[in-house]
């Protein structure tokens, strides 16, 4: 009996050692969780805010204040626009959204706005007037077109990328698989390994034109030597002009015309009294009608 009883006391005992293991190590566990990441509150909801990769980032309803007073007061809704203004001041933060897990990012107007909307919503206001929707709907607009944030990685390490030139690790460790590349061998871009870092070019087979190799104008053309394209052009020629053929024509077959015996050039006596004579008619007759135009 004496020994049924010590064995419960110890099962007893480890059951709550046990239980307050559990506890404990959950207790860790979950304040490690929420020591991973955290909140950066902006002072303002436009600009660029610092913070950790995953943490939240929220604005106070402080830093809305004015766009809600006005985007209630455009709403048209008989909104008491300074009560709601002054809810949404109480709020101490609205969250937008996280930092990611990058250099940086950005939190939209768009995405701010609709932030803002649910606060003052959740604020139960009774300064939003007789259409409570439609002036949470121009507070959002208002607020969405005025605000816009830019994130900060403040933990943020770039990845290390290997040196160019550098062997790349080799596949299949060290028994020489199939698909494995020795130690000393840079791959190619599109390699087994995806490394994409090639050896420099060598570019010494390409053609280029040595220094000192030009031909100077007086040797490639002799002073008495003709240029090229420089002898007078030949017509008339079948063809053989310049090459000193024999056979050396005249274009056409133009012929002198035959004179009758009479001296070239010389006017004979007959053609001038035949003139004279018609120039003398011809005056009578000029004479005589003005002299009857007159009369």
């Amino acid at each position: 009996m004496r020994k049924t009883t010590i064995w419960q006391t110890t099962r007893k005992a480890l059951t709550v050692t046990a239980l307050a293991t559990m506890v404990t190590g959950g207790a860790l566990l979950t304040a490690g969780t929420a020591s991973a990441a955290g909140t950066t509150l902006a002072s303002a909801c436009s600009g660029t805010v610092n913070g950790g990769m995953g943490d939240t980032v929220a604005i106070t309803g402080t830093s809305v204040k004015e766009l809600v007073r006005a985007g209630a007061r455009e709403a048209g809704t008989l909104a008491l626009y300074d009560v709601a203004a002054n809810d949404i001041a109480k709020v101490n933060k609205i969250d937008l959204g996280t930092v990611p897990n990058a250099a940086g990012g950005s939190i939209d107007g768009k995405t701010i706005g609709a932030a803002v909307r649910q606060a003052v919503k959740d604020t139960k206001s009774w300064g939003l007037g007789l259409n409570p929707e439609k002036t949470l709907n121009s507070i959002e607009h208002k607020v969405a077109g005025s605000c816009g944030l830019t994130t900060v990685a403040t933990n943020y390490v770039a990845p290390a990328l290997p040196t160019p030139g550098t062997t790349a690790p080799q596949q299949g460790g060290t028994g020489g698989g199939t698909h494995g590349a020795p130690s000393n061998t840079n791959l190619l871009p599109g390699g087994s390994n995806g490394t994409g870092y090639a050896p420099p070019r060598d570019y010494g087979n390409l053609p280029v034109a040595q220094p000192g190799v030009a031909v100077a104008p007086g040797v490639r053309y002799p002073a008495n030597s003709p240029l090229p394209g420089e002898g007078a052009p030949q017509y008339g020629t079948d063809g053989q002009a310049g090459q000193g053929g024999p056979d050396v024509r005249n274009a056409g077959n133009a012929e002198a015309l035959a004179t009758d015996g009479l001296p070239g050039g010389d006017v004979q006596l007959p053609m001038l009294l035949a003139v004279l004579v018609l120039a003398g008619v011809t005056a009578a007759l000029v004479r005589t009608w003005v002299l009857r135009r007159v009369s």
